[in-house]
């Protein structure tokens, strides 16, 4: 048993220092690594002329290098030799690509999206069926808030290999309505309506003009088709005041009420 303790305590001398210096710094290594990341990200958004989307991804290229970097010191803490690790690199390298395709398509997808950046921290987009605000890109993931403010985060594959609509990109946007207006309505005096208050309201902008035409006629009513432009920010406020104006022109009491 004395042989056994005199065993134990010669192998922890020999290895017991090697782990726990290899712990001290992973998470020593860890720690710094944030704190490179964010120390990047303030460094790079200094400069007026820095975007924000590329400061953010290169501010996360810079962690998972600092993380590699770390790495690569614990084998050498633990005992393996430069010499080793290269080829010990050399021999899991297939390996490791066969295994993390996935991952490394994820990294591949991001590089692309910052590369040519169809998006940018901020803008408004629908991608492969999500939609909301950009919020972050990394080197796996896009992060995206819902309207209800609820974290959606999407692999950069799917970003990179979907179709994207991107709301925020242009100045301007057009608003179309399709309206039934049934035929025991004033059917001219609503058309006038809809005409007048397009034209009060100072969201709405005038070129190009806006328009209410008779699209359709059916059994029921004429169909109008209802087209303006706002600026992007606005888009969203006009349309949701017109529906409410078009519920209350065709109400039983609209034409006491509106104007």
């Amino acid at each position: 048993m004395h042989l056994d303790f005199d065993h134990l305590g010669s192998l922890f001398f020999a290895y017991g220092f090697d782990f726990v210096g290899a712990v001290l710094i992973a998470v020593v290594g860890w720690w710094l690594a944030g704190m490179i990341e964010r120390g990047t990200q303030r460094v790079l958004m200094a400069s007026p002329h820095m975007d924000l989307t590329v400061g953010t991804f290169l501010s996360s290229l810079a962690r998972y290098a600092t993380l590699v970097i770390v790495f690569v010191i614990i084998l050498q803490v633990v005992g393996v030799q430069a010499t080793s690790l290269v080829a010990i690199i050399g021999a899991a390298s297939l390996a490791i690509g066969l295994a993390l395709q996935g991952t490394l398509s994820q990294m591949a997808a991001g590089v692309m999206l910052l590369i040519f950046r169809p998006f940018r921290i901020g803008d408004s987009i629908e991608v492969a069926g999500k939609s909301g605000t950009v919020k972050n890109l990394n080197l796996f993931m896009t992060e995206l808030a819902s309207a209800d403010n609820i974290q959606v985060l999407i692999p950069n594959g799917q970003v990179w290999g979907a179709a994207m609509s991107n709301f925020s990109v242009y100045g301007t946007r057009r608003i179309s309505l399709s309206v039934p207006v049934m035929l025991d309505k004033d059917v001219g005096a609503i058309a006038l309506h809809l005409r007048t208050y397009l034209k009060e309201d100072m969201r709405v902008l005038d070129h190009p003009l806006p328009t209410v035409t008779a699209s359709n006629l059916t059994d029921k009513g004429v169909e109008f088709l209802i087209q303006a432009w706002a600026k992007t920010e606005d888009a969203d406020a006009v349309r949701n005041d017109f529906v409410r104006t078009l519920a209350a022109v065709q109400a039983p009491t609209a034409p006491g009420q509106a104007h």
